[in-house]
């Protein structure tokens, strides 16, 4: 046990060195989350017509792997998957609003359906402090309610605002993480 203590410890005095690029990065993130909410339909855009590339390349690499498998039965797998994510990649590519509003329709029933069973679980299993939980249930409800309620406008730039949030939420836990690691004797 002493063992694994002496090498968290090590790592922890590796990392301390850092600190200061922990904080600048996580400095960076939050200017880049601010910009991401000020220019939501920008970055909403931009980020779709990024997923709609990486699926375009991943549906390269699945049909070459489809090949290397081709004396298998999961030929027709890997085929399968080079054909969706190449259609959906260059859905995403040639029309990236119409991507938006996809995904933001399917992040709102994630929202819905998430939280829907958080509440539920934590209703039956009762666990300590269980009411945040179903608090938490809530406010996605409630998101996913709101997103298909003003669907119209929300695609345009809901993408957009949630990355820019969750950058903020990153790079403030970088600078705190920084932070502490700076405070340890």
């Amino acid at each position: 046990m002493s063992k694994l203590s002496d090498v968290f410890m090590a790592g922890i005095e590796e990392i301390r060195k850092s600190w200061g690029w922990f904080v600048v990065i996580g400095i960076l993130l939050m200017i880049l989350g601010g910009t991401c909410i000020v220019k939501s339909q920008t970055a909403t855009t931009f980020s779709i017509l990024v997923l709609g590339w990486v699926l375009a390349i991943s549906a390269l690499f699945w049909f070459i792997g489809s090949f290397q498998a081709l004396g298998w039965s999961g030929f027709f797998i890997f085929l399968l998957n080079a054909l969706m994510s190449g259609v959906v990649g260059y859905l995403f590519i040639r029309h990236p609003d119409a991507g938006a509003a996809g995904v933001t329709m399917l992040l709102a029933v994630l929202f819905i359906v998430g939280g829907l069973f958080r509440i539920t679980g934590a209703g039956v299993i009762q666990f300590p402090w269980w009411g945040w939980t179903v608090f938490s249930g809530l406010v996605s409800v409630g998101l996913g309610i709101f997103l298909l309620a003003t669907f119209a406008t929300a695609t345009a730039y809901f993408v957009g605002i949630a990355i820019g949030v969750d950058l903020i939420f990153d790079g403030g836990a970088l600078v705190a993480f920084g932070a502490a690691i700076r405070s340890l004797p």
